[in-house]
């Protein structure tokens, strides 16, 4: 561990935990007030939960675990179903698990986590269903990761440019390469090898953002910060667009289908899901990515 992260790994996590509960409260006071827009009272219900010790330890490495988070849920007219959760662990990670996370071995397997992860599905086929999510984490190493993308049952062309036009912006103002590059990381990523089809229409993402130094935290905190920025000023504007749309029976099948592909990306290759259940996480919270219905054929 260098010497930046063993002496202020505790205050880099928590500013970076404070930028996660600013955000989370700006993106719920957005969507609700969408709701009421709506004419729905729907607010978010928040949940606080505890970290519990995870199984399989070495002796004594449980009883360092620490940490918890809130989950917020909100079912209304325009969002069938969102969930915004900040969580923020210290602990250490199990030894067989370790050797797959950046800067962790089974010989050291100390780390931290904070983050942001948000979800929603929509009651309208015509809706953009979305996710969102950024983390400091830190090991021998610290860095940020995260990123966005869009998942319309029916996309649409205006709305894939907008959203890649703010995450491109946000991108070009900290980055030369930056949006080419997490682009395309993000088309690789959110990809179904079985069934050979992306899970939406892309977006960007980024991990093992390294922090060599204080001024390189600096940087890649301001860039994560860029990009909630982004995703909090396109997609209400979006939904805000598409929520009146009338919609078929036919609108409503492909979008339960589509729902569908999107279970099975999350349940199977999701880094953030398998991290969260790897680490003793809220399963509530780890699972609220799944879409409240779904089919398959």
């Amino acid at each position: 561990m260098t010497d930046w992260i063993a002496q202020d790994w505790n205050d880099q996590t928590c500013r970076a935990r404070a930028w996660f509960e600013t955000l989370r409260d700006r993106i719920c006071a957005e969507f609700e007030a969408i709701e009421r827009e709506a004419g729905s009272s729907a607010v978010f219900e928040y949940t606080p939960w505890q970290r519990a010790a995870v199984e399989g330890r070495g002796e004594g490495e449980a009883g360092a675990e620490t940490g918890g988070g809130t989950r917020g849920l909100m079912k209304g007219k325009v969002f069938e179903k969102v969930g915004v959760n900040v969580s923020t662990v210290v602990g250490a990670l199990s030894k067989d698990f370790a050797g797959t996370i950046n800067g962790a071995s089974a010989e050291q397997n100390a780390f931290s986590a904070t983050g942001i992860s948000l979800v929603a599905h929509m009651a309208n086929p015509h809706v953009p269903a979305v996710h969102m999510n950024t983390r400091f984490l830190t090991t021998t190493k610290a860095w940020f990761g995260g990123g966005a993308d869009l998942n319309p049952p029916i996309p649409y062309a205006q709305d894939t440019d907008e959203f890649h036009a703010e995450l491109k912006a946000a991108c070009d103002a900290h980055g030369a390469g930056y949006y080419n590059r997490y682009k395309a990381w993000a088309d690789d990523y959110f990809y179904i090898p079985h069934r050979k089809v992306h899970r939406g229409v892309g977006g960007i993402f980024y991990d093992h953002l390294e922090c060599a130094d204080a001024a390189g935290w600096e940087a890649n905190f301001a860039f994560t910060r860029a990009v909630g920025e982004a995703f909090l000023a396109v997609f209400p504007r979006l939904v805000r667009r598409r929520m009146g749309m009338d919609f078929t029976a036919g609108d409503k099948a492909v979008q339960l289908e589509w729902r569908g592909r999107y279970a099975e990306f999350n349940l199977v290759y999701d880094r953030g899901t398998l991290f969260g259940l790897k680490t003793g996480g809220n399963i509530d919270a780890i699972l609220m990515s799944l879409p409240p219905e779904a089919t398959w054929s």
